[in-house]
């Protein structure tokens, strides 16, 4: 999956958007994110269609419907929101390793379970890394995604660790349909 350049406004109305439905669990109106972010809800609509184009919203339907975020929205926003790594901890077998921050989490494979993996992009040396060690990389700021696994291989040059992922969690994240 590339990663999806967003304007500051989409950042601001997906983040809203993601906030409000961490709250409600629900779909939300274009009239609360408005509110929320301070703008008519007519620009919160012509911004919506162009967040669905990038797969990014849903729009549901019906008296009770809104926007939800799509699981992409998460990982745009995650990727986006990494500008300042250092509040993504890594853990090595365990021990938390200082003067390595994770500035991107590429989940390009998660839609194939059974080649579960992540490519951890770090900022820092990997060389400690080895094959079968125990990482857990999280959580992250927005999502507070945490990812558990195994390396699989690692990038010394581009300062890339593959995972083999155990477990990945997200404390309010619904199950997936």
């Amino acid at each position: 999956m590339s990663s999806i350049e967003l304007t500051s406004s989409q950042k601001t109305i997906l983040t809203a958007l993601i906030n409000l439905y961490g709250e409600e669990e629900d779909a939300v109106k274009g009239e609360a994110i408005a509110g929320e972010v301070d703008r008519n809800p007519g620009t919160i609509r012509n911004q919506m269609q162009s967040l669905k184009a990038l797969q990014l919203v849903e729009g549901v339907p019906g008296p009770k419907g809104g926007y939800k975020p799509t699981s992409n929205a998460y990982e745009a926003l995650d990727v986006q929101r990494m500008e300042d790594p250092a509040h993504v901890p890594i853990q090595h077998n365990g021990e938390n390793v200082e003067g390595v921050n994770v500035d991107g989490i590429d989940l390009s494979s998660v839609h194939h379970p059974e080649l579960c993996r992540a490519e951890i992009h770090v900022q820092g040396s990997v060389r400690d890394f080895h094959e079968d060690d125990s990482v857990t990389v999280g959580p992250t700021p927005l999502s507070k995604l945490v990812i558990e696994g195994t390396v699989d291989g690692k990038d010394d040059t581009a300062n890339v660790i593959i995972l083999r992922i155990d477990d990945m969690r997200a404390p309010a994240e619904e199950p997936a349909h």
